[in-house]
């Protein structure tokens, strides 16, 4: 697999080397000693969620408070999907920059995003069908939730008529609004590793 700094620091892209055979394909989409090698980070699985969403659904920008935090890995098993993270961490230097991954089964992309990056993504397709591999269990009451269509993130969606969204989601701040209500983790909380920059590639 090849590991890839995304242009938030700290986040990366993980694009895995299929083997097609008379059967169809086979790849690793994940292992764990690759991660740490790639990204410094030793990643446990604590617990794994799926969501399904209409085409032109749209969910998130998800985080979570530090402490706990929430690591996760993120990809689509079905349907297409607009996969965007954010750079959330007050004081960062990129604070509020953004990159965007295109997902799909075929490509079997994921992304890696540590603690302080917020995940958003469109379903392209309807049954579009997001896995996410988290490093804790949910905490009630420690999900951070950011207006994906803010007008100040400018966030590429590329969307032709409204989106789907959860009320809750519809009605969450904008990122200037939670940074300035300290709703947000810190940059000192959550800084990517020294040496978290470059690609790793595995066979």
């Amino acid at each position: 697999m090849r590991i890839s700094a995304m242009t938030v620091p700290g986040a990366y892209r993980i694009e895995p080397e299929p083997h097609p055979d008379s059967r169809g394909r086979f790849f690793e989409s994940v292992r764990s000693s690759t991660l740490l090698a790639g990204t410094g980070w030793d990643f446990t699985v604590q617990q794994v969620n799926f969501s399904t969403s209409r085409r032109n659904t749209v969910r998130g920008i998800h985080g979570t408070v530090v402490p706990p935090g929430q690591v996760k890995f993120v990809t689509c098993v079905r349907g297409r999907a607009l996969d965007i993270a954010v750079d959330i961490r007050v004081g960062s230097p990129t604070f509020g920059h953004y990159d965007v991954t295109y997902q799909s089964p075929e490509a079997g992309t994921a992304v890696y995003l540590p603690d302080g990056i917020g995940h958003a993504f469109l379903a392209l397709t309807d049954d579009t069908c997001m896995c996410y591999l988290c490093s804790t269990e949910y905490v009630p009451g420690t999900m951070i939730e950011l207006d994906a269509l803010d007008p100040e993130l400018a966030l590429p969606w590329g969307l032709t008529e409204p989106p789907i969204r959860s009320i809750k989601d519809a009605a969450a701040p904008s990122l200037a609004e939670a940074a300035a209500a300290g709703l947000l983790p810190t940059y000192d909380q959550c800084p990517p590793r020294p040496f978290s920059y470059g690609t790793r590639t595995s066979g």
